[in-house]
């Protein structure tokens, strides 16, 4: 045999058409998973479509509580499976790859492995377990279906949940799909609930989060407003929704807005908390700060969980006024308006709007009926909510030597807020003073020169509006009073207030 003969070359390939024969006289490599599938569906794998639905990431709960509520009919069985495969959360893996095989799975096929959950914490102290990654073997009578369950991707581009059916039979994919949505509307986890949707971060950064909210209950007895100015917002609100169908036989529609303005600190956030309060069956969705990026879908959970409200605060933020100088126009104020009028007529959402600066609202938003149908004006207290104020927040203390009047006439100009944080302020000193809580005239002396050395940050803070008669300095020209917006059907005027957060 010559050198050339005994060449690398020639070597090489002939060993590789050796080693290719011996692949050929080879069983051809199975996986024991596509075999299980297989056999469940008793027929082609590669012929059998796959029917695929997307979810919002915050449907995931539902989504299981949907499964569990389809799996729980009786005569119904399934055998939840696994997949191993490395980096599955990052991958979109679909069904169509895993029985088509491929290069993801390697020659042997996708091979089973740990199913992948995922906890979500719902309302009060409940934990919900979601599956995030498997598969379900389902039998039901003579029908047998796979049903793929894939989790938003912790990063890259897929970042939506993922539904995908396969079955012996076409219609019964369909009829699988078509009760899941059903047991997804019906039992959906945030109905009933106070809940609010914001952006995620890192790698969730497209995705809405929600959490859910115990807002501290507010009785009547806590909300000061001039005579009948509660009940008004009452009647467009809560009556309202008591005589829903019958509003709804007589044809009038059932979408409704109302807008509660004033200077910070007036009462507009107590007498929403008021408002959720009085209806417990209401889904209330929150929308405030980067929130308020996610109309399009808290509109969408509006219309799912009706009856519902959507609680937008410093609505300013979004909707302010076209025109305005150096001011261009928000995207945010175009889809605010377009989900308002999208809303059906037997759709029954309340959109609730406050803002500090109803003068630069957007008219189109404001002074139209059928967007705005209700404006209230929570302006300054006068004396005698000024007096109601200092006896609602002074319960539970012991007052000694004050004199009620002087304060009233002293707190001239303030907001329901600052008597809050007076009366906190006054206990607070009377708490360092010894081992009784007894509030003094001496302690509310203290409590509103503390106040007043905040200067203009204590007047944003705490809405801090006092006539400076009351510290004997002369009085400034009088305080700009928020304008008024045109074309609104103003309310009554009146106050109450809280300067927390609803989130919070």
């Amino acid at each position: 045999m010559t050198d050339e003969e005994l060449s690398p070359a020639r070597f090489g390939t002939a060993f590789k058409a050796f080693m290719d024969a011996v692949l050929d006289q080879a069983a051809p490599p199975t996986s024991p998973l596509l075999d299980r599938i297989r056999t469940h569906l008793g027929a082609d794998l590669t012929a059998r479509p796959v029917i695929a639905e997307e979810f919002d990431p915050f449907e995931q709960p539902n989504v299981q509580v949907a499964l569990d509520a389809y799996l729980q009919v009786d005569g119904r069985q399934a055998t939840a499976v696994g997949i191993g495969v490395s980096n599955k959360r990052f991958m979109a893996i679909s069904l169509s790859d895993l029985v088509g095989g491929g290069a993801t799975f390697g020659r042997s096929g996708p091979a089973e492995g740990p199913v992948d959950y995922v906890n979500f914490r719902l309302d009060g102290d409940r934990v919900l377990s979601c599956v995030h990654f498997g598969l379900f073997l389902i039998r039901d009578g003579e029908a047998r279906i796979v049903a793929f369950v894939a989790g938003p991707s912790d990063v890259g581009p897929h970042s939506r949940l993922r539904v995908e059916v396969m079955a012996g039979r076409r219609e019964d994919a369909e009829a699988f799909l078509a009760e899941l949505r059903e047991n997804m509307r019906r039992l959906n986890v945030y109905r009933g609930h106070v809940i609010s949707l914001s952006p995620g971060q890192l790698g969730m950064g497209r995705q809405p989060l929600v959490a859910f909210h115990a807002l501290p209950r507010v009785a009547r007895d806590d909300i000061v407003l001039p005579d009948g100015l509660l009940e008004r917002i009452e009647r467009h609100t809560v009556v309202f929704a008591e005589q829903a169908d019958r509003l709804l036989a007589a044809g009038r529609s059932l979408k409704r807005g109302l807008l509660l303005y004033g200077l910070p600190g007036t009462g507009k956030t107590l007498t929403v908390m008021y408002l959720i309060g009085r209806m417990p069956g209401r889904t209330t969705i929150l929308a405030t700060g980067l929130g308020m990026g996610l109309l399009q879908p808290i509109a969408h959970l509006a219309r799912t969980l009706a009856p519902s409200m959507v609680v937008l605060e410093d609505v300013d933020l979004v909707a302010e006024e076209r025109g305005h100088p150096f001011q261009r126009s928000s995207p945010l104020l175009f889809e605010l308006l377009n989900e308002m009028d999208g809303l059906r007529d037997d759709c029954d959402v309340i959109f609730v709007l406050t803002t500090n600066r109803p003068d630069i609202l957007e008219p189109a938003l404001a002074a139209r009926p059928g967007r705005i149908d209700l404006a209230v004006e929570l302006p300054l207290p006068d004396a005698a909510g000024r007096r109601r104020l200092l006896e609602l927040y002074a319960r539970g203390l012991v007052l000694r030597d004050v004199d009620l009047d002087a304060i009233v006439e002293r707190t001239e100009g303030v907001t329901p807020a600052y008597v809050k944080e007076l009366l906190r302020k006054a206990a607070l000193l009377a708490a360092s003073d010894g081992p009784e809580v007894v509030v003094t005239g001496r302690h509310l002396d203290a409590a509103i020169a503390e106040l007043n050395e905040g200067g203009r940050l204590a007047q944003r803070i705490l809405g801090f509006r006092p006539s400076a008669e009351s510290f004997g300095q002369p009085r400034p020209s009088p305080v700009q009073q928020t304008p008024r917006p045109t074309g609104f059907p103003i309310g009554g005027s009146g106050s109450e207030g809280q300067p927390s957060h609803l989130g919070s």
